[in-house]
């Protein structure tokens, strides 16, 4: 053989390797209840022992790509109340549903403790906020995940981005607004096809900026340069939606537990009561099943500029049986003092002001995040409203259909690094967690990157978006 075969088949022989290092496996699936049949969401589908998983959607189904290096490893499959699936990897099979059988609680057993066993809710909940410092992560580490951030009326999408981000925790016990860090690594997807006409964005952003307070029935819109609005307008997503206020502040319930005012702070009880509802079971571990109520106070985030007060909680909290970790939460906070109740309305045409669920999931005897799903009510095309008569340009305006916007931003983390140097070395690059500023598609990056999966309704409004953008584009 010449020098020259020898050499292209030693380079055919390493690309060969290194694509069979690098390949994965695509499992994919629809998990359903076994006794009636229905889909079942926000369950786990993971790699025992490690942090590569994702979760069902709307519909039941999901997708995973698994490095070729575990495909002798368990594949797990889990919802809390059902009994687990578990399978090789390499044995899964994609063509066949995988059913979940329900699961029962035994509480037959007697077990001796040092300290006696909490039995409310409230002695429940207070238990597993003392166990926090605990079961939540007591050193510094990254974690990798997919976002999917969208917004829409009541018959489009409006706004839709996807991106990778890396979240940076020193650790439970010290300050998140300080200590804890969020990039935008990648972009996948970034339309925006909102109408730039936001009167109250602008209004807002001048008092905060200027400490001008002008009325909205001052402002014509006609007069403010697109650019100085579509300005006001950034400054108002970022304020409202963007990552940095869903990490270091209130809502993340758990995680800041120990900042000033705490929904779940040494106040918990005075606008929250916790009732215990059953014990159900988590991949063969007991959990407890707990209901969130309203207390005597009201609730209120404190968010700057905005009215976010008056409002109560309800919702459920599910805690490990053993070591009173917190394994999942669905909070709501719903409009309840007459004003807020009268701005909801008005602004919004809901009630319902802020959806949050979060679930842990447990790595090396600690619990991390692992899925966050937050949903609020935005208003976009706000004017002053007059009481007279109204042109077909302001009614447009004020078309409820067209009004009212509901944001829904979706985080999947599906890797953890604790490697002090990886770790170390991240810190010294530039952190940029703005999730609405451009960026390059990275083909290459996308390809094997575990993303969630569109429900149904989802991928249909997602490609008509598509289609939308790129004839906006060619315009």
């Amino acid at each position: 053989m010449k020098r020259t075969q020898i050499k292209n088949a030693l380079t055919a022989l390493i690309l060969l390797i290194s694509l069979s290092a690098f390949s994965q496996k695509e499992l994919k699936n629809k998990v359903v209840d076994f006794i009636n049949l229905l889909p079942i969401e926000n369950a786990s589908i993971y790699i025992q022992n490690t942090t590569i998983g994702t979760i069902t959607n709307a519909d039941g189904k999901f997708a995973l790509n698994v490095p070729k290096e575990f495909e002798k490893d368990t594949l797990v499959v889990s919802s809390i109340g059902f009994k687990s699936y578990k399978t090789p990897v390499d044995q899964f099979d994609n063509t066949l549903d995988v059913f979940l059988e329900e699961d029962v609680a035994s509480l037959d057993e007697v077990v001796l403790e040092a300290v006696p066993r909490p039995k409310t809710g409230n002695e429940i909940v207070q238990r597993a906020i003392e166990k926090l410092e605990v079961n939540l992560p007591e050193l510094p580490y990254l974690q990798k995940g997919f976002l999917r951030h969208k917004e829409r009326n009541t018959k489009e999408f409006k706004w839709l981005i996807e991106s990778a981000i890396t979240l940076y925790d020193s650790s439970f016990v010290s300050g998140a607004k300080r200590n804890l860090k969020i990039n935008v690594d990648e972009v996948r997807k970034s339309y925006d096809l909102r109408d730039v006409d936001s009167l109250f964005s602008y209004s807002a952003y001048l008092k905060e900026k200027t400490r001008v307070n002008l009325k909205l029935k001052n402002l014509n819109r006609d007069t403010i340069a697109t650019k100085s609005l579509v300005k006001a307008i950034k400054w108002n997503d970022t304020r409202v939606n963007g990552l940095k206020n869903l990490f270091k502040g209130k809502l993340n319930i758990v995680r800041n537990v120990n900042m000033k005012r705490a929904l779940f702070g040494s106040d918990m009880l005075e606008n929250h009561q916790f009732k215990l509802d059953t014990v159900l079971v988590d991949d063969g571990r007991k959990i407890y099943k707990i209901q969130i109520d309203k207390s005597q106070d009201f609730i209120n985030l404190e968010t700057k500029g905005i009215f976010n007060d008056g409002y109560i909680a309800n919702g459920w909290l599910y805690i490990y049986w053993d070591t009173f970790a917190i394994k999942k939460i669905e909070y709501n906070l719903v409009a309840a003092s007459p004003a807020q109740k009268t701005r909801s309305k008005s602004l919004f045409g809901t009630q319902l002001n802020h959806k949050l669920v979060m679930t842990y999931m447990e790595y090396e005897g600690k619990m991390y995040p692992n899925y966050i799903y937050y949903e609020t009510p935005k208003l976009v095309n706000v004017g002053y409203k007059t009481e007279g008569k109204v042109s077909d340009v302001e009614k447009e305006r004020y078309n409820k259909e067209e009004r009212y916007y509901y944001t829904i931003q979706e985080i999947l983390f599906t890797e953890i690094v604790l490697d002090e140097e990886k770790i170390v070395e991240s810190l010294t690059k530039k952190w940029d967690a703005d999730i609405f500023s451009p960026k390059p598609y990275n083909k290459e990056f996308w390809e094997n990157y575990n993303t969630l999966l569109e429900s149904e309704e989802d991928e249909k409004l997602i490609d008509d978006l598509t289609k939308r953008s790129s004839l906006f584009k060619e315009k």
